[in-house]
């Protein structure tokens, strides 16, 4: 497997897992904040921008908890 096919399988994964975090949260600011961030992660992935999509992802983690 080629490096730049493991990080995007690696990026999908966190945001699979991220996306059932968001969906499980209750209703609120942190759920609305975290929407925001994985919104921008999803635009960042689509733009094949890893870096930027990890750090959306976490900020969406960190968001809520």
């Amino acid at each position: 497997m080629k490096p730049e096919a493991n990080k995007t399988t690696n990026v999908a994964d966190k945001m699979k897992t991220v996306k059932v975090a968001w969906d499980k949260a209750p209703s609120g600011p942190k759920k609305d904040a975290a929407l925001k961030h994985y919104q921008a992660a999803e635009k960042a992935h689509t733009a094949k921008n890893d870096a930027d999509t990890h750090k959306e992802l976490d900020a969406a983690t960190h968001a809520l908890a």
